[in-house]
């Protein structure tokens, strides 16, 4: 058989068509033997996605042409396809599906087990994932690489955030707990007013109290106001990681705060914290949050910390607890009748500054200092231990099991307070005056920088009173 060769005739019409195919496939980097229906890909952008491969159609056909005779070279132009494509095709029995032979590995799969933990920590941001692979990790990819990796990572977030079943707690079960800020006008100036929430999970009903910081003292005085105001507590309690509850004192490990802890221990809760940033775990407590600051603060004026919390107490009681609930669609003060009987009573259990007995070592001006405050004791047990218990709103002093001083406790810190009676010149903290006798029976109450200018005496009085003492 002889094959005749014939030039293609060119008019200006097909040098067009021509002229507009390559165009077109310049467009769409088309790869030579992907057909248009099959969906093209670009390398780069989808770096996992395989080249076409010839089909089992085209493979029969290049089989047929080839026993015909046709040349490699004109199957080639044929089919579109290469001639090391074609020579593949017939020295293959029968055809097969094209098959990786040895998965390809990527620079990031060493990786991925720690990408998949991270990337939720620093909300799924390629960027900041990328820089610490590449400071921290030895990674030495692309941000494009990295950046497709995390794509499926966030989308499953989303999904799952979409998904997510509200916890329902039963009665008595859990509690949650939460800070909130508010900028309030606090007899004219404005003051910023830390709120703490306490949201029952089954009856939803809430306690909220206004405090000046969020330091520990007030997170412990807020929770037994929370307990005597529910009349009990829960059986666990949910916190975020709050300093005051989770970070550990300084050279200590641990999840829980050693002084929350004993707290938690002496009150027979449990606290449980929530996962990093999942703080939505705690809803209840934060919609509690939203709905004091959205409700009650709006439009008032507070004459002082005092007036606020009153206002706010009397606020819970005729709008909060009464409120028909968004969720239950019952008011919390219905709600919790059923979970009152669920709680653990808490009347005549101790209080946990009251209970804490703290030793203290009376300083050389006659002072000890309690929660950043100076009270006075006898001067004659300058450094000797004494016991500090908080009774109510007093501060009780004991040496040897003997009561030697008691003082209101004072608010803020870097306070003096000084009984008259406990010794010469406790008030005074410079050398020259430190020694002077108070009046009998006078108390002081001021900063510590606030020294008073009192009468200088011999030294050797006061040495021949600490020897009698």
């Amino acid at each position: 058989m002889v094959f005749e060769y014939s030039p293609p005739i060119f008019t200006k019409e097909t040098e067009m068509e021509e002229e507009m195919k390559k165009s077109d496939q310049r467009v769409t980097r088309q790869p030579k033997g992907c057909d248009s229906t099959t969906g093209v890909t670009v390398e780069g952008f989808k770096p996992d996605t395989e080249e076409c491969v010839v089909d089992q159609q085209r493979w029969t056909a290049v089989h047929a042409r080839r026993a015909a005779r046709v040349a490699i070279s004109a199957i080639a132009r044929e089919f579109e396809l290469d001639r090391k494509t074609v020579r593949a095709v017939l020295a293959q029995k029968a055809w097969q599906p094209y098959r990786r032979s040895v998965k390809r590995v990527r620079e990031l799969d060493a990786h991925l087990p720690w990408l998949e933990q991270r990337a939720a920590q620093v909300n799924y941001s390629a960027r900041i994932l990328y820089q610490e692979l590449s400071s921290q990790r030895g990674f030495a990819g692309c941000y494009e690489t990295v950046k497709v990796a995390v794509r499926p990572l966030r989308a499953a977030a989303s999904v799952a955030a979409l998904t997510q079943r509200r916890f329902e707690s039963a009665p008595g079960e859990q509690a949650q707990v939460d800070w909130g800020q508010v900028t309030v006008s606090l007899g004219g100036m404005k003051v910023k007013v830390h709120i703490l929430v306490m949201t029952l999970g089954y009856s939803r009903r809430g306690w909220a109290e206004g405090y000046l910081n969020e330091r520990m003292a007030n997170v412990l005085a807020g929770h037994e106001s929370a307990f005597a105001h529910f009349g009990g507590r829960c059986e666990t309690i949910l916190y975020d990681r709050m300093r005051t509850v989770s970070a550990p004192l300084e050279g200590q490990t641990g999840r829980l705060n050693p002084t929350f802890e004993a707290f938690a221990l002496h009150w027979g809760f449990i606290p449980r914290l929530c996962q990093p940033y999942r703080a939505q775990t705690k809803g209840k407590v934060e919609s509690g949050v939203k709905y004091i600051k959205r409700n009650f603060v709006p439009g008032r004026q507070f004459a002082s910390l005092d007036d606020f919390n009153a206002q706010l107490a009397a606020w819970q009681a005729e709008v909060a607890d009464v409120r028909m609930h968004g969720t239950t669609h019952q008011r919390p003060i219905d709600r919790f009748a059923d979970e009152a009987a669920a709680l653990v009573p808490v009347a005549g259990h101790a209080g946990f500054l009251a209970a804490m007995v703290r030793e203290r070592v009376v300083a050389e001006d006659w002072l000890v200092s309690i929660d950043g405050n100076r009270y006075s004791v006898p001067f004659g047990l300058i450094g000797k231990t004494v016991q500090v218990v908080r009774v109510g709103a007093q501060w009780v002093i004991r040496h040897r099991g003997q009561v030697v001083a008691e003082h209101a406790v004072l608010a803020g810190k870097a306070q003096l307070s000084v009984r008259g009676e406990h010794g010469p010149g406790a008030a005074a903290r410079n050398a020259r005056t430190r020694y002077a006798r108070p009046a009998a029976n006078e108390v002081t109450t001021a900063p510590l920088l606030d020294l008073r200018q009192v009468q200088v005496r011999d030294l050797a009085v006061y040495e021949q009173l600490l020897e009698a003492a």
